[in-house]
């Protein structure tokens, strides 16, 4: 089983999705990549990938990897933020390789 960590920016926008069937989704697509199963995720620059959920206004997750089985959420969001969503998540990824 892969390793997943939340970072704060993360867990402040999965508590903010007011719906409750948005958000179990949202786990649910994580649950799935903890045993292997990204589904449908692209590389979108600086060692960030995005999951897309297929839901609502479509819902991303954005992840990086650290080492052979630790992933980090770093931030989420939905088509209509989504340049700013993937710029956040890559300064975020850099801030936090700095920090290593």
């Amino acid at each position: 089983m892969l390793i997943f960590e939340q970072t704060p920016v993360f867990v402040r926008w999965l508590q903010a999705l007011r719906d409750s069937t948005v958000r179990a989704r949202v786990l649910a697509r994580v649950r799935a990549a903890q045993l292997g199963y990204f589904g449908d995720c692209e590389a979108v620059g600086g060692g960030v990938y995005e999951m897309r959920i297929h839901r609502g206004p479509g819902y991303r997750v954005y992840f990086s990897r650290r080492g052979k089985v630790i992933y980090l959420l770093l931030a989420g969001g939905d088509k209509t933020t989504q340049p700013r969503d993937i710029q956040r998540a890559r300064q975020l990824a850099h801030d936090l390789k700095s920090e290593d």
